[in-house]
């Protein structure tokens, strides 16, 4: 009999915000771009970046020499159309780093700027960049600000009207096909092929659950891309179409999970399109439709159906909050996330050394200067030793301090700079969750970096959620020591 395979590493596991039970979920929907199919991130984001950047150069801007660079940003950054920059904010809403444009602001300047600003994504000056598909639009945005700082673009109406230009632009470049066109003509070199991808569905497939898929890119390009990256991998001949019993293209997420919309059966494979007047079908693909419309196909609603995506608004915040669906985010820079803090904790464990004494210093040193307080002013109870002494003991652990500090500095310095040098891990802002993690965790039941880890959970896995923590917590460092009764189970 053959045991269970070894797990896989801790950056391919399948993460639990909200307990799951596989066993229940009877339909699974994927999106297709970064979930289904995924990419070389740096050469399509350059390729996007370079397709706008050229718009700009038809119109006469002085941009001809910009280029991407792909460390500039990351995914779940926020965008201040207002001033012009870029901000990485806690899960409170507190920015926690700023760039103007591609400057960083110093500490003083930030604080001036933000000391009195909670970000709230319902604002429409802020833009959240929720998918990979937003690093090209970002990276370009910031280098523009320093163009217009120097008044070298003609007719911009300051940052936010910059900023519009460049998202028109982007919408641009999608719609019209030249870049995808690219893509399909040499798919090796865009897209990165995962072998356990379609066994990790199929396994789905044959334990009963209906697969969907929910995509917002056209037919042209899905049947493109589908075939590349599943039908060498599929038995028997099969082909990506068998793997899914509804299939929907153009779907114009988010509205596709809040609106009524028309839905159009793709009729042949070149993308000839017919007005469905009978329903969703097995086998075939549509172009349109809505949530709705697939609620009533399956006979399915809520949380029976659990839909995976990137895009943190429009695969699972939206989903999360008006169909009740249970939700999966694809973070693929999760795997260097987890690799970078595991690279780094024999650092971790020192530094957190450190930082233990030095709060047991800080608390000794509060003490004494109440203590010399006390002694100086006559009051309360009697306080051992004299003036002189307290002195010399307040400036030695202010000395101690101060070593520690000198110590401390390069390694706090050398953590927020984990998996990138500018903006730290995705995850977190200083020793706060970042507000990208706050998203995930408040809309994304589960989360994962790519689809082929469900192949290791398997379609029956019992997902648990860890137990939530507050600071008074025994089992948080620093929260009060477990009683017996606790540590016994009595």
């Amino acid at each position: 009999m053959q045991r269970s395979p070894e797990p896989p590493s801790k950056g391919r596991g399948v993460f639990c915000n909200r307990t799951l039970n596989m066993r229940s979920i009877r339909a699974i929907g994927y999106d297709m771009d970064y979930t289904l199919v995924d990419y070389h991130v740096e050469v399509w984001e350059r390729r996007a970046y370079e397709c706008v950047r050229d718009v700009f150069v038809a119109a006469g801007w002085p941009v001809a020499h910009l280029e991407f660079d792909p460390n500039a940003v990351i995914r779940g950054l926020i965008i201040d159309t207002e001033l012009g920059n870029t901000l990485k904010a806690n899960r409170f809403g507190f920015i926690k780093r700023a760039l103007h444009g591609t400057r960083v602001m110093e500490f003083d300047e930030q604080r001036t700027t933000y000391a009195r600003t909670i970000i709230d994504l319902a604002d429409g000056r802020w833009v959240f960049l929720n998918t990979l598909f937003s690093l090209s639009e970002a990276c370009l945005y910031g280098q523009l600000v320093d163009l217009l700082d120097q008044r070298a673009l003609p007719g911009v109406m300051g940052y936010r009207d910059l900023y519009q230009r460049v998202r028109v632009a982007t919408d641009g470049i999608h719609k019209d096909g030249a870049l995808k066109r690219e893509i399909i003509a040499d798919p090796e070199r865009f897209v990165v092929r995962d072998t356990e991808l379609p066994l990790a569905l199929l396994d789905q497939k044959h334990a009963g659950k209906k697969l969907m898929l929910i995509t917002n890119s056209e037919w042209e390009y899905t049947r493109a891309m589908m075939t590349f990256a599943f039908d060498g991998f599929l038995p028997g001949g099969k082909t990506w179409r068998d793997l899914f019993d509804i299939i929907i293209v153009g779907a114009r997420k988010p509205e596709f999970f809040t609106y009524q919309g028309p839905v159009f059966e793709v009729a042949t494979d070149d993308g000839l399109l017919r007005p469905s007047v009978s329903g969703l079908r097995t086998g075939v693909a549509y172009l349109g439709g809505s949530a709705a419309q697939v609620e009533r196909a399956l006979g399915l609603s809520g949380d029976e159906i659990l839909y995976v995506g990137d895009h943190m608004f429009g695969d699972v915040h939206v989903t999360k909050s008006v169909l009740r669906w249970r939700t999966a985010l694809i973070l693929r820079e999760l795997e260097a996330e987890v690799g970078a803090i595991e690279s780094f904790h024999a650092f971790e464990v020192d530094l957190k050394a450190r930082m233990e004494e030095k709060e047991r210093l800080e608390a000794e040193l509060s003490w004494a200067r109440l203590s010399l307080q006390r002694l100086q002013a006559g009051y309360g109870p009697p306080v051992e030793g004299t003036e002189a002494e307290w002195h010399a003991h307040i400036h030695a652990t202010r000395n101690r301090l101060l070593e520690i500090d000198a110590s401390i500095a390069p390694m706090a310095r050398a953590s927020g700079e984990l998996a990138n040098s500018r903006w730290g891990l995705l995850t977190r802002a200083g020793n706060d969750k970042s507000h990208l993690a706050r998203q995930v965790e408040r809309y994304a039941d589960v989360y994962t970096s790519r689809v082929s880890n469900f192949l290791h959970a398997t379609p029956f896995i019992y997902l648990r959620s860890p137990r939530g923590s507050l600071p008074h917590d025994p089992s948080t460092p620093g929260g009060p020591p477990l009683s017996p009764a606790l540590v016994t189970g009595r």
